[in-house]
């Protein structure tokens, strides 16, 4: 399985961006999906998963009523809409698939976010 991030930028605190994540192959009930990040000097650390399956979504406490992850099943792709972003949302943001709580089996290249106040 491969996958393919898309869609981060620069953008001024309070703004928005959208992340996608692309999947080569087709995704089963029990795929889970979602969105890590790591900024400069500090470990990757969970953003928000999605279960195929049902659609159940976890978020990390930091981000909670700001980003949204969301999933289509036709284009097997997981989106997440980063709304009012902070600078400490700044990061290399990668998507990640697997059958577990996180994600880890596959992972993407990465794309960077960058948040200025």
């Amino acid at each position: 399985v491969q996958l393919q991030a898309s869609g981060g930028g620069s953008v001024q605190a309070g703004g928005s961006l959208r992340l996608s994540c692309a999947a080569s192959s087709r995704a089963f009930s029990s795929t889970v999906m979602g969105w890590f990040r790591q900024s400069p000097g500090k470990e990757r650390e969970f953003v928000a998963v999605i279960r195929w399956g049902g659609g159940r979504t976890y978020y990390a406490d930091s981000v909670k009523g700001r980003f949204t992850i969301s999933r289509d099943n036709a284009k097997i792709t997981v989106d997440l809409q980063m709304n009012s972003l902070k600078p400490e949302d700044t990061a290399v943001y990668y998507c990640a698939r697997g059958s577990t709580l996180p994600p880890d089996t596959y992972w993407g290249q990465g794309t960077q976010v960058t948040v200025s106040s």
